[in-house]
């Protein structure tokens, strides 16, 4: 894929903090970067505000809101609308929105939580012009993340819902769907970001075994292709979380990924 269109997620390089990812996306002339909430509250908003103008470093999406599931409401609820109005503040191309576990054992009325949170922040989002992007994740998150796991599920709160939520589809989450290629049809126009890592065939970690791209099973360029035909043209986020990779030096982990980003995404 052409790296013009490379997105380093923050979370790839989680050892730096957010001066030093965008200092590693200028050196290795990345122009986008996902952020995560923790690093930017580390440095304050006003200040990385700051420091990502002054990189010149584009902020394609920042991560996360969501967890409806969990928590008191009206604590889940200012929290949602902070996400928001730091997405607003650092121009991010899209908030994504992590939904939550099952906490219950009532699957039904978790997701009834998740699309009843999305409508109340929705409204929200639309005034300070922050497209939703909802991320389904891998079945086997389902207890800990999300009850949102297939990309389906994901369009039906699209469809639901309206205008100002849309998806994110991450390669390591939706790579095993039977139903991909239809849902993926069904998503032109809605997708908001694409993620690419690849599955380990031996993954020793539901949550930080993710591989390099070239290094697992997905066909990446197949689901690239598709991702494209959907209508997404935006920068490709490349989100690697893995143990292994966090104790690579990060100028490493960036240059391999360029590299395997041209290679096989």
């Amino acid at each position: 894929m052409d790296p013009a269109r490379l997105s380093l997620n923050q979370i790839t390089v989680n050892s730096l903090g957010l001066p030093e990812t965008l200092d590693a996306c200028v050196r290795h002339d990345v122009g986008a970067v996902a952020l995560w909430r923790d690093k930017i509250a580390a440095v304050g908003l006003d200040r990385a505000g700051g420091l990502v103008a002054d990189s010149g470093v584009h902020v394609s999406s920042v991560c996360r809101g969501g967890m409806f599931t969990t928590g008191d409401p009206a604590d889940v609820r200012a929290d949602n609308r902070a996400a928001v109005d730091e997405a607003a503040a650092l121009g991010a191309d899209a908030l994504v929105l992590v939904c939550g576990p099952l906490t219950d054992r009532d699957l039904a009325a978790a997701r009834g939580r998740v699309r009843d949170g999305i409508a109340d922040l929705l409204p929200y989002a639309r005034d300070r012009g922050v497209p939703l992007a909802v991320e389904p994740l891998h079945p086997m998150m389902i207890a800990e993340r999300s009850v949102v796991v297939t990309l389906r599920q994901a369009l039906d709160l699209c469809d639901d819902l309206g205008d100002g939520v849309g998806v994110v589809v991450d390669a390591y989450h939706v790579w095993w769907d039977p139903d991909l290629d239809a849902q993926l049809a069904r998503a032109h126009g809605r997708v908001r970001g694409y993620h690419v890592s690849d599955w380990l065939p031996r993954t020793t970690d539901l949550l930080l075994d993710r591989g390099m791209m070239g290094d697992g099973v997905i066909d990446l360029p197949r689901l690239s292709g598709l991702v494209a035909a959907a209508g997404y043209d935006g920068p490709v986020e490349v989100e690697i979380l893995s143990s292994r990779w966090w104790a690579e030096d990060p100028d490493d982990v960036v240059r391999t990924a360029r590299k395997r980003f041209e290679e096989f995404v």
